[in-house]
């Protein structure tokens, strides 16, 4: 940790004044003319940087594309700012559950939840909608699938931590055609280690726990074609797929060099691909939720080096979907992130360390591609923050999702697009 004062470049609400320069390359009224141009809304992509800010975006794009470089996230026309308070009577600031039941309900809640309300009662939430409204629906996640994002879209429990009764639902209740990522302890009982060995040297604490039995064999039941490796996932041609590719997270979250590793295999961008391959062959349209959890899991250990591999994953899975919604207009693709984690700013390496307390640790230098500069970041919290979360998109409705506003937001425009409501 080093000991000089701070320069700030992008911290907290200042991400917002970054948000028409750094994170839209085009003026609002592209977005839309696009949303008017566009054919009739059909499908819809949304991606989660579990944990994204506007400074992880700015630290990236530093890294990945240079001074004046663009990431492909902020390529896209639409630019707005969701505000991420919950409706929890400890604290105001979100976790990913009660985040993401935002998204997926329009219902503010309490920490903890999954698509249910401040009492408990379970709410309507989109991917069981789009499910019945006919079209395809799919996960992609670097997590475990039943974590608390993608879990919020595809089920509805009191607490995020019930995730075998998560998958029970996936199964029974709301059937998405592509379930890929992490999280096999979870489907297999006790006693059963599927696919990755129980207590692995990596982390000895990883073991099958499922209490609604062997999920894995229902799912099969059920049509699933299940695989378990890169290779698997790249021969699968089933019409219903599960993919469970690690005992938990596709990565090992720890500080660095203690362990840490971000290699998933396959890529999120590789599951992406077969995911919207397979969900895409709906006439009817599509919905699907993908997220990079690197990016918050490598926020809570302070772990930038580890922060910015999953960043560029993500942001060259994005890459990808802009050029799938260019050749299929009626798809809107969104891209945000559920919450601030880390308390993260940007600071110049030429400044000195204030802090001081052993708890604002700063991380770097990090060399701005392609140049000679260099660039720190520090880390003010090994927890989430309120910071409101950048939101860009392009496609139908994409012209919504312009100004300020609360995430409930988000799931009245990404319903509209889908459902017509």
């Amino acid at each position: 940790m080093k000991t000089r004062p701070r320069r700030l470049l992008v911290a907290g609400l200042a991400g917002a004044t970054a948000l028409g320069v750094t994170l839209a390359a085009a003026p609002l009224a592209t977005a839309a003319d696009a949303s008017r141009h566009h054919a009739a809304a059909k499908s819809v992509i949304f991606v989660n940087g579990d944990g994204m800010s506007a400074a992880h975006r700015e630290a990236a794009r530093l890294a990945l594309k240079g001074r004046f470089g663009q990431l492909e996230m902020n390529k896209l026309p639409a630019t707005g700012l969701e505000a991420t308070t919950p409706d929890d009577p400890k604290t105001v600031i979100t976790d990913s559950a009660a985040a993401a039941t935002a998204w997926a309900t329009g219902k503010k809640t309490y920490n903890g939840a999954i698509s249910v309300d401040t009492a408990g009662k379970a709410l309507s939430y989109l991917g069981r909608e789009a499910k019945k409204a006919g079209k395809a629906t799919g996960i992609v996640t670097t997590a475990q699938v039943t974590d608390a994002s993608p879990a919020a879209f595809f089920s509805s429990t009191a607490q995020r931590g019930q995730q075998s009764e998560i998958a029970r639902q996936y199964l029974e209740v709301s059937k998405p055609d592509v379930i890929l990522g992490g999280g096999e302890d979870w489907w297999y009982p006790a006693g059963n280690p599927g696919a990755y060995a129980d207590n692995p040297p990596k982390d000895p604490s990883e073991q099958s726990k499922s209490d609604k039995g062997d999920l894995i064999a229902e799912a099969k039941t059920k049509g699933y074609q299940y695989v378990s490796s890169a290779s698997g996932l790249q021969k699968a041609n089933g019409k219903k797929l599960l993919g469970l590719f690690s005992n938990e997270e596709m990565f090992e979250q720890r500080p660095e060099g203690e362990g840490d590793v971000y290699d998933p295999k396959p890529t999120l961008q590789t599951m992406t691909e077969k995911a919207l391959k397979t969900v895409s062959k709906n006439k009817k349209g599509f919905f699907l939720f993908v997220e990079e959890e690197g990016v918050d899991e490598f926020s809570h250990e302070n772990n930038g080096e580890k922060m910015l591999k999953a960043m560029a994953a993500l942001d060259r899975t994005v890459g990808m979907l802009r050029k799938y919604v260019a050749k299929h207009p009626n798809t809107l693709l969104v891209v945000t992130g559920d919450h601030d984690c880390g308390g993260l700013t940007v600071e110049d390496t030429a400044t000195t360390d204030e802090s001081g307390d052993g708890i604002s640790a700063e991380d770097g230098p990090f060399t701005v591609a392609g140049t000679k500069y260099t660039f720190d970041l520090d880390w003010t919290t090994s927890g989430h923050t309120g910071v409101p979360t950048p939101v860009t998109a392009v496609g139908p409705g994409s012209s919504d999702l312009t100004g300020v506003y609360q995430n409930t937001h988000v799931h009245s425009v990404l319903k509209r697009v889908l459902l017509g409501e």
